[in-house]
């Protein structure tokens, strides 16, 4: 009877051989939070290099608070554990192929005002615009409101950036101020906006 080729289920592996020829597997992602197209997985360290890139990447780095910085595989390893550490960051993997896509997470966690600051990368250009992060979003909410039983969810951006704006107000969230012009980036200022979603509002939506 021919044996049938063995299928991972919950997580992307990698083969190893130690120096007697014996495997090794080696868990890379675990499916802790999973969607339609993608799961999030707790963040790995060993992800640094691909994720210095993206955040060296200037399309990327433009919208992002560290714009102006320089960041090395050390640091951003050193972030990753950080992240990795307890704490509730979280790797955005697709689901048809195991493939890293971004990160998202709930920073500055206040326990007694149950809010928390929602943080979001999606790596690659051919990756945006697709959906992916509105997906991963949501399944973030769900787990905060609905698992940390937080009240309060806020985020962040620039005021130039016409295409999270859009992504954030269809999962939900609104606009609930402005600093005036109190962005400088590329030789000019703009507004820096400021979103917030509640539990209610967010299982209202949903049906939760």
């Amino acid at each position: 009877m021919k044996a049938k080729a063995f299928k991972p289920e919950y997580f992307l592996f990698e083969r190893k051989y130690s120096l007697k020829g014996k495997r090794i597997i080696t868990m890379k992602y675990f499916k802790r939070l999973t969607g339609e197209r993608l799961y999030l997985s707790p963040m790995n360290p060993d992800d640094a290099e691909i994720y210095t890139k993206w955040v060296n990447d200037p399309e990327v780095a433009n919208y992002m608070s560290f714009r102006t910085m320089l960041i090395s595989i050390a640091t951003e390893r050193k972030a990753l554990e950080n992240m990795a550490d307890g704490k509730f960051g979280f790797s955005i993997v697709r689901l048809e192929d195991d493939e890293l896509i971004g990160s998202i997470g709930l920073q500055d966690i206040n326990n007694f005002s149950r809010r928390a600051t929602l943080v979001i990368l999606i790596g690659e250009a051919e990756n945006r615009s697709r959906g992916y992060g509105a997906e991963a979003i949501r399944l973030l909410l769900d787990y905060g409101f609905n698992t940390l039983n937080l009240h309060n969810i806020e985020l962040t951006l620039n005021g130039d950036n016409e295409r999270a704006l859009a992504c954030y107000k269809k999962v939900g969230f609104k606009e609930y101020g402005r600093r005036r012009e109190g962005m400088f980036k590329n030789g000019k200022y703009m507004d820096y906006i400021c979103m917030d979603i509640l539990a209610g509002e967010f299982n209202e939506k949903y049906g939760k």
